[in-house]
């Protein structure tokens, strides 16, 4: 269920002395950012401000995620699960989440690695929207599709004539490639990875 200000009490607070666990997971990749708990008013500020903040335990009070070190969490969605005794918050961090530094409190490299095209198309979309005069995605867009497509068409080859020579270095390199050039034709066509990943898992079926 999508949690909004109009819902709120219907969550199960009663259950642990009016503290709901806050699961908080990247909006873009799908990894596992951190856990925290929530009162009412901490939810509620966390849907009116756009940031997630918390109840901490050892402080007794309202804590916002990046209050002193201003690595926020923007939140995008807020979810209960079937129980509506937890909280599965998608944000973007604004810098790292944990405080030792890292994007994550949990140890999970290997599987940031794997949902890292998430986060790539989400750079690409802002390249694309700012146009910065440095950025070499923002280049490539403004001399159009033509232009976008044939460079995904020339990785394409590369991928294949590295496979086929039997250069594994220069295969993995020409792949990268072909995944980022083959993300920016997807912003070129307005068509996000979510619709491509649909077509994948309906013919998994």
């Amino acid at each position: 269920m999508i949690v909004s200000a109009e819902n709120i009490n219907n969550l199960a607070w009663d259950k642990m002395d009016n503290l709901i666990p806050a699961i908080i997971q990247h909006a873009d990749t799908g990894a596992v950012l951190m856990q925290g708990y929530m009162n009412q008013e901490a939810l509620s500020e966390t849907l009116s401000s756009g940031k997630a903040t918390f109840f901490s335990r050892s402080k007794q009070r309202l804590w916002q995620k990046g209050e002193s070190s201003k690595n926020f969490l923007l939140v995008q969605s807020v979810l209960t699960d079937c129980d509506q005794d937890s909280l599965l918050i998608s944000c973007r961090p604004d810098g790292p989440t944990c405080h030792l530094g890292t994007e994550s409190c949990f140890s999970e490299e290997a599987f940031n690695q794997k949902n890292f095209l998430g986060y790539l198309e989400h750079v690409i979309d802002t390249r694309k929207n700012d146009k910065p005069e440095d950025s070499y995605t923002a280049h490539l867009l403004s001399r159009g599709t033509a232009r976008v497509a044939q460079k995904v068409g020339e990785e394409g080859v590369e991928v294949a004539l590295a496979a086929a020579t039997n250069q594994k270095e220069e295969f993995i390199g020409e792949c990268a490639d072909l995944f980022y050039h083959t993300l920016v034709l997807l912003a070129d066509q307005n068509v996000d990875l979510s619709q491509v990943m649909s077509v994948l898992q309906s013919r998994h079926k």
